[in-house]
């Protein structure tokens, strides 16, 4: 079932939101933000269904002391948003990355695709 408040939210919100529970590595969170047949894809892997991206989310959270995200740029539609951001894994691992995330009618992320670019203007 689709939390009331999280349908309400903007688009950018439930990224900004997303993003703050997996910098905070919260997975509680993040399984309430995912839709049941989400995909989740980046440059090493692409999971169907949400077990699957819990499971390699949890996986991320494990390899990872702490995770600092920046948000450099930021796209939104209405069901959708693309973000550029620095993302830092244990204080000196800089990755810049850009992920395009798709909400479905009731809120939920239905698709989180993961880019990696490189830091330099």
């Amino acid at each position: 079932m689709a939390n009331p408040i999280m349908s309400q939210q903007t688009s950018l919100a439930r990224f900004q939101a997303y993003l703050l529970a997996y910098e905070q590595k919260n997975i509680d969170d993040i399984a309430a933000m995912l839709a049941s047949d989400v995909t989740l894809r980046d440059w090493k892997i692409c999971v169907q269904g949400k077990e699957a991206a819990l499971a390699e989310t949890r996986a991320n959270f494990a390899a990872a002391q702490s995770i600092q995200i920046d948000i450099l740029r930021v796209y939104e539609s209405a069901s959708a948003v693309a973000g550029e951001l620095r993302i830092m894994v244990d204080g000196h691992i800089e990755l810049f990355v850009v992920d395009a995330v798709d909400f479905n009618a009731a809120g939920q992320i239905s698709a989180i695709r993961a880019f990696l670019g490189r830091g330099d203007a």
